[in-house]
């Protein structure tokens, strides 16, 4: 019976110190041998590009506060407008409820 919250084995169970000695034995060994992948600065480059936090996170992140700001100009032009047309008050001025009021079928 293995107990998944406490486990005794593995790589991960092991301190920090002896896993980064274990990890750079195994560097040294691959360059030893040859097979070890070294980057040149374009690969560097290419990958520092695609990483979480690079430019194009940034990028998203400016072109949504454009297009929210866009919008919120939309609808205060929106706002403004329909106050010009109703005399700037909400519900109508006082002309037009008297206008209103004059109408009415009850004052007949």
């Amino acid at each position: 019976m293995a107990n998944s919250q406490n486990s005794n084995r593995g790589f991960g169970a092991m301190d920090p110190e002896k896993q980064r000695n274990i990890a750079a034995e195994g560097g040294r060994a691959a360059h030893a041998a040859g097979t070890a992948h070294e980057f040149n600065s374009q690969e560097a480059k290419q990958a520092g590009s695609k990483s979480h936090g690079g430019q194009q996170q940034q990028q998203q992140q400016q072109q949504q506060q454009q297009q929210q700001k866009q919008q919120e100009q939309q609808q205060q032009q929106q706002n403004n407008a329909g106050q010009q047309q109703g005399g700037g008050t909400r519900g109508g001025s006082s002309e037009q409820h008297a206008r209103a009021g004059s109408q009415s079928h009850k004052n007949r």
